[in-house]
C-alpha cells in the first residue's frame, strides 16, 4: 500500500486530519496499526470499548444509516407484498362472485321453468337465513322425488 492510501485510510479510520494523520504514521514508521495505537495514546482516537477490533465512528453511522436503509426498503417490501396479497384476494373475491352471478339455481316441473335465481342470492340466504333457507331446500328435495320436479343449477355463461 502506497504511503498516501495509508495516509488516507488512517484518516478515514481514526477521524483525523490530513497532518495527523501523516505524522502518526510517521512516528508508526508506516505501520497503519501502530500509528492508530499512536493516535489513541495521543487522545485523539476513542479506543475501542471491549477486545473487538478498531472501528470508527463514521463506519458505525454508515452502518446505522445502510441498515435504516434496508429496513426502510424492507417496509417497503412487505407493504408490496401485502398490498399484493390484497389485490389477489380481491381479484380472487370478484372471480368468485361473478362465477356465482352467471350460474342459476333453478326448479324445474314438467311444464318448464318454476323458479329461477342467481346462485348468489342462495348463498347470501344461506348465510344470512341459515334457519329458513337450508330447511327449505332440504324439504324441496324430498318434495321433489315426490311431486316429481327437479333441482338444476345452470351455467347461463353456456346457454
Amino acid at each position: 500500500m502506497e504511503r498516501l492510501e495509508k495516509i488516507e485510510k488512517l484518516r478515514e479510520r481514526a477521524q483525523v486530519s490530513y497532518d495527523e494523520a501523516k505524522e502518526a504514521l510517521e512516528v508508526a514508521n508506516g505501520d497503519l496499526l501502530d500509528a492508530l495505537i499512536y493516535l489513541e495514546e495521543q487522545g485523539k482516537v476513542k479506543p475501542p470499548s471491549g477486545d473487538g477490533y478498531f472501528r470508527s465512528q463514521a463506519d458505525d453511522e454508515e452502518k446505522e444509516e445502510e441498515g435504516n436503509y434496508e429496513r426502510e426498503e424492507s417496509k417497503k417490501q412487505r407493504g408490496r407484498g401485502f398490498e399484493e396479497a390484497l389485490e389477489s384476494f380481491w381479484d380472487f373475491i370478484c372471480a368468485i362472485v361473478t362465477k356465482l352471478n352467471q350460474t342459476h339455481f333453478q326448479i324445474e316441473t314438467k311444464t318448464g321453468t318454476a323458479f329461477s335465481m342467481p346462485l348468489t342470492v342462495l348463498v347470501v340466504l344461506a348465510i344470512f337465513l341459515p334457519g329458513f333457507t337450508l330447511p327449505a331446500l332440504i324439504i324441496g328435495f324430498f318434495l321433489g322425488y315426490f311431486l316429481d320436479y327437479r333441482f338444476k343449477f345452470i351455467d347461463s355463461d353456456k346457454s
